[in-house]
């Protein structure tokens, strides 16, 4: 089995997005094929040899073959006309905006090009922080409380700690801690720099955080091993980056096995009948003896490899297990119906 990776993006996460794909193309050495989306929204084919950060930085990547979608795949130009291009399936590795945010989900959906990652709905549901809380709570997990603020609002009542995060926003960008008016003041400013949505949580010092990935076949759910993450006060961005770039195998956490199977349970309920289709990982939080989530990561850096034991057989049964879209005929006969009816 071969995969074709499609990464970059119109996104604040796209250089995080050229990172992951440089390391799963170490990782996965039988990789070929790489589509490029720039920030204009043009598709590009990549050359395996050439997937060096430089080569993007550099604007190197125009010269190659530009690409575009149509019905069952990706096309390029000829003097005769136009290909079609025989690729595997496509693997969503684009983070952030266009990628998680279901934009290049609708476009490979509309096409029916076969790809791993989440769907439409999924997308929306995770790429907002308030709706994946809301969603979490429909499927009876609970998250930290929380509120909501936009520009000009203004914010009352609140007991600091507080974590500040941009609502729609990846990869521990714009988040920060504040500990006062002043400080609170300064975090929703670098917020807003990102986004015009802010939720703000209480924060808990030493917190437990775990993160579990897996995926749904045929015969059930796929699990990662559960990692309990190393961070300071919070995950910062410089962390996460590095984490876009793992390729080894982290450590598994010291928990017992009811803690496990609970993680477990609450990501299955969060996974099924939404996220079919997709790897994914989930954040938890463990307080007091009790699961809350704290984020989705529809596309999480490097797709978690380094939280699986054999992350190329589990991408072969995902390949394998997708999602197929219902083949809907339009026959007319309803309108046909009418002018029968009406006797034209």
């Amino acid at each position: 089995m071969n995969l074709c990776l499609l990464f970059g993006g119109k996104t604040y996460e796209h250089e995080i997005s050229i990172v992951s794909a440089i390391a799963l193309k170490k990782l996965l050495l039988n990789l070929n094929f790489f589509i490029f989306l720039d920030d204009r929204h043009c598709f590009y084919l990549i050359p395996a040899d050439k997937m060096q950060s430089k080569f993007f930085s550099s604007k190197a990547y125009q010269k190659e073959k530009q690409i575009y979608p149509k019905q069952g795949g990706f096309f390029y130009k000829t003097l005769w006309g136009e290909k079609p291009l025989e690729l595997p399936v496509i693997l969503n590795l684009i983070h952030g905006f266009d990628g998680e945010d279901g934009v290049i989900a609708s476009l490979l959906e509309f096409y029916n090009i076969p790809f791993i990652g989440p769907r439409n709905p999924a997308c929306v549901l995770s790429c907002d922080k308030e709706l994946t809380k809301i969603y979490a709570k429909s499927r009876g997990i609970p998250t930290l409380d929380y509120k909501i603020f936009y520009k000009g609002d203004t914010l009352n009542g609140v007991d600091y700690p507080l974590i500040i995060k941009p609502a729609r926003l990846g990869s521990s960008l714009g988040i920060a801690i504040a500990k006062s008016q002043e400080e609170l003041q300064y975090a929703l400013e670098q917020a807003f720099e990102y986004d015009d949505k802010v939720v703000i949580e209480p924060f808990f010092n030493n917190i437990k955080e775990y993160n579990l990935a897996g995926y749904k076949a045929k015969d059930g759910m796929h699990f990662s091993f559960i990692e309990e993450p190393q961070k300071k006060e919070i995950l910062d961005f410089e962390k996460k980056y590095l984490d876009f770039a793992r390729t080894q195998q982290t450590k598994e956490a010291d928990i017992n096995e009811a803690l496990k199977q609970s993680l477990q349970e609450a990501f299955q309920r969060i996974y099924e009948n939404c996220f079919e289709g997709a790897l994914i990982r989930c954040d938890f939080f463990v307080r007091e003896n009790e699961v809350y989530l704290n984020e989705i990561n529809p596309i999480p850096g490097s797709l978690a490899n380094y939280l699986f034991q054999d992350f190329y057989k589990d991408l072969q049964i995902l390949a394998q297990n997708l999602p197929t879209q219902k083949d809907i005929k339009v026959s007319y006969e309803f309108l046909h119906k009418i002018h029968f009816a009406k006797g034209k």
